[in-house]
């Protein structure tokens, strides 16, 4: 794993991730360019702007794995290894983001290449801000929240609900005191992952992010005011949250919802100081991927915990993009009786968790074709679809009807795709190509020609005397009969059932294996009245 956002970079250009673009581009041209790639984007050349921007670094689980240094499936362990043995920053005097100080009236943020995203937003908006506060009570605070550039040394913020760091501007707009805080754009992804979680009140994010890495966040105090950032940021913002309270109308904003959000009232940052490295390059967090895709890991962490307490053996989850990475997750286990609808029931409990579908192991949680066979094949909507009314709701789902003065609930719901108890097994073999671990279409298609194959001249009758010994004995699909009898040639082996089907020996077993009439493992018709399964 890259030990900084630099580091990253360079993984990702090794990797094939990452596309330079040297043309002059225009800012506004940024986002929609993102959208359209399916790389990584760096802008060297960014009309009206000296630094280099880059985007889209976060947006598809092959980069996030290659950030994490692991499968995208591991993420979650190495987030689950945060939260448990979290490793404290660790304090230096100096780094990177300290080499470049700008501050007081030489501070000017449209000097940034701050891009628009959505023709709807209310202006250039800093998205990849990670941002560390304090509280006295509760120690140090990471989150993620949006910055609207609205002068040349003031933005809005984003804290309109509620989280840690509104309790924590509240608390100073209350005392008449402006909050503390700096900025930290282009930190590594492990700092956007644990500034996403939700933590309680007194968890260190940046522990977490620590524990994430192996290793804690390098650190070093600001110059403008008493806060820490990050190291080897590739630019800070030192700022403060002043106290004019929730006021001001700020917006729109895209939400991770894929949507538009409406107008939200929040509180003005003065900033009073810039530092970068040397040759910065902006990192603008694209909205809305690269906000979705990090928060899977995350609530991958959170399912898996409460099926693990629930006894559920858990053998993949994927937290859906189709879901925003908050509302839909595809489980699959190895139920015991009943485990499905208790894994249904452990899963909603994830606050923002709105519907589940739960799958059996044979199922590819990432193969929407899978998973929708698993329910067009599986469930009875009568007895595998759960319902549960007046859940706790995510406030930015459209879906919801509020009415004035009340907190909006929402409705879940849980679908048991799993194979039914009391079905037979048979009904579920899955077609399975013969040879299909042997022989490669190119074998076939790169060689020249050699000739065709002379035919195998053979005894039918004994043949067919062989087989009917052998599935005397063990019943056996066509396809092994070919398998045991190689030598003799497929053509000759299908004449010699052909033999066994005239002699009237042949019969099969329940589950379509060869067998003999009147053997033990003979399948027997169904009486009058009663279905075949």
């Amino acid at each position: 794993m890259a030990a900084s956002f630099r580091g990253l970079l360079d993984d990702l250009r090794k990797a094939g991730e990452l596309v330079e673009i040297g043309k002059p581009v225009d800012i506004r041209y940024i986002a929609t360019l993102v959208d359209q790639s399916d790389k990584a984007l760096m802008f060297t050349n960014v009309i009206g702007y000296d630094m280099p921007v880059v985007s889209g670094i976060t947006n598809s689980r092959n980069r996030l794995a290659i950030a994490m240094g692991c499968k995208f499936d591991e993420i979650e362990g190495k987030l689950r290894a945060g939260l448990d043995r979290p490793i404290e920053p660790k304090m230096v005097n100096s780094g990177p983001a300290r080499e470049v100080l700008i501050e007081g009236d030489d501070v000017d943020l449209y000097k940034l290449p701050v891009p628009l995203f959505s023709v709807l937003d209310g202006g250039p908006m800093i998205t990849a801000g990670v941002i560390l506060s304090k509280d006295p009570e509760h120690g140090l605070n990471a989150g993620i929240y949006r910055l609207l550039v609205k002068e040349k040394n003031l933005t809005g913020i984003d804290i309109v609900t509620p989280n840690n760091l509104h309790k924590f501007a509240q608390a100073a707009y209350k005392a008449g005191k402006p909050l503390p805080i700096s900025v930290n754009i282009g930190t590594h992804p492990s700092e956007l992952i644990a500034g996403c979680y939700k933590a309680p009140l007194g968890t260190s994010e940046i522990a977490i992010s620590g524990g994430m890495r192996g290793d804690g966040v390098p650190m070093t105090p600001c110059k403008t005011i008493d806060m820490p950032c990050i190291a080897d940021a590739e630019i800070v913002l030192e700022a403060e949250i002043l106290p004019t309270g929730w006021t001001k109308p700020e917006g729109r904003f895209g939400e991770f919802t894929r949507l538009m959000g409406g107008l939200h009232w929040n509180p003005h940052v003065r900033v009073k100081a810039v530092s970068m490295r040397r040759n910065a390059v902006y990192y603008a967090l694209h909205m809305p991927w690269e906000n979705i895709w990090p928060s899977g890991p995350i609530y991958e962490a959170a399912v898996r915990r409460v099926l693990k307490e629930a006894g559920v053996q858990v053998t993949a989850v994927n937290i859906t993009p189709g879901g925003c990475c908050h509302w839909h997750a595809v489980i699959a286990i190895r139920p015991l009786a009943g485990d499905a609808k208790n894994a249904i029931l452990a899963a909603l409990s994830v606050a923002d968790m709105k519907h589940v579908t739960i799958v059996d192991h044979d199922i590819d949680v990432f193969d929407a074709v899978d998973v929708e066979w698993a329910v067009a094949t599986r469930v009875q909507a009568d007895r595998d679809v759960v319902i549960i009314s007046g859940a706790r709701s995510k406030p930015l789902d459209p879906s919801l009807v509020i009415e004035h003065g009340k907190v909006p609930v929402t409705a879940k719901m849980g679908i048991d795709a799993t194979i039914p108890d009391n079905v037979p097994r048979e009904r579920y073999h899955r077609i399975s190509y013969a040879y299909s671990n042997k022989v490669r279409l190119a074998d076939y298609t790169e060689a020249a020609a050699t000739g065709k194959a002379a035919a195998v001249s053979v005894d039918i009758a004994a043949l067919a005397a062989k087989i009917e010994a052998l599935i005397a004995e063990t019943p056996l699909y066509f396809a092994q009969l070919t398998e045991r009898f190689e030598a003799e040639g497929f053509n000759n082996v299908a004449r010699a059932v052909g033999q066994l089907h005239k002699s009237e020996r042949l019969w099969q077993d329940a589950e379509g294996r060869f067998c003999l009439v009147g053997s033990r493992f003979a399948a027997q018709p169904p009486k009058p009245g009663q279905k075949a399964h």
